[in-house]
């Protein structure tokens, strides 16, 4: 494990075991199932679709929003990558190095229909309660923060609330962990960037896209950037992207995103046709 998921697991069990000890399982769970209902993931028959991501700063590029209520921000790009036609908005919770917290997740869910995902260094099953009784309809979990046992347990605390869970990976050694979870309706996400260097490395979407499971939807994540990066990833056939920052810093973020969209389906289009 990298320094920097090192410091983000670390910081994460912190913030679970106050989560434990100030509400509990036992609340936590009694607001998770009085919560907003979930909205079910609804993929397109076009064969590509797009998770948005709200987020204010990365460690990557730094502060990436700068306005006096980012709450509002975070309401204002969900609801302009709804009319985008995403299939899912994703969250970030982390306060420490994304200046996120659990009132934008809350903020999203009720501001928008589609899907609302926590995204966020999740290490224990209460994380995924926390997130389902803030609205949340899914959950990212990322393969290296745990062990296979507890990454299925907290597959399954999901699943068990009606939530989607999408599974990132960095290599070959992550897939292999996570097939514990193949026989779950879980997403694939690859991660292309570097944990060290936090550069991104896109022929890592090239080399593991073949060793997916056939059945279980791919997702690509870090550098989609452009329509030719979406349809580079629809072509190697990932059913999905996550977009983060070239949505968020975008002057026009609701046409990027359907720009976005537009090219993986071309992608898929044209390999259908061929």
């Amino acid at each position: 494990m990298s320094d920097f998921l090192s410091t983000m697991a670390e910081s994460s069990h912190l913030r679970a075991d106050e989560a434990r000890g100030r509400i509990g399982v036992t609340g936590l769970a009694a607001r998770a199932s009085s919560a907003r209902p979930v909205v079910p993931l609804d993929l397109s028959e076009n064969g590509f679709d797009l998770i948005g991501e709200v987020k204010l700063a990365s460690p990557a590029d730094g502060q990436l929003v700068t306005v006096d209520d980012p709450g509002r921000r975070v309401q204002e790009l969900a609801s302009l990558y709804e009319d985008a036609d995403v299939a899912v908005i994703s969250v970030l919770t982390e306060p420490s190095r994304f200046r996120g917290n659990l009132d934008h997740l809350e903020a999203t869910a009720v501001a928008v229909e589609v899907p609302v995902m926590r995204k966020d260094f999740l290490v224990d099953p209460i994380q995924v309660i926390e997130a389902r009784a803030a609205g949340a309809s899914g959950v990212l979990l990322i393969a290296r923060l745990t062990e296979a046992s507890l990454l299925a347990e907290m597959t399954d605390t999901a699943i068990g609330f009606g939530m989607f869970v999408l599974v990132e990976i960095f290599d070959q050694t992550d897939l292999d962990r996570i097939s514990v979870v193949f026989d779950r309706e879980i997403l694939i996400g690859v991660n292309t960037r570097d944990l060290t260097t936090l550069k991104v490395q896109p022929g890592r979407l090239a080399d593991l896209a073949p060793h997916l499971p056939d059945h279980l939807p791919g997702v690509a994540e870090s550098g989609v950037k452009s329509p030719d990066d979406a349809e580079a990833a629809a072509r190697l056939g990932y059913r999905l992207a996550l977009v983060g920052t070239a949505l968020v810093t975008s002057e026009a973020p609701g046409e990027t995103t359907r720009r976005l969209i537009a090219a993986g389906r071309r992608a898929i289009s044209k390999r259908s046709a061929s």
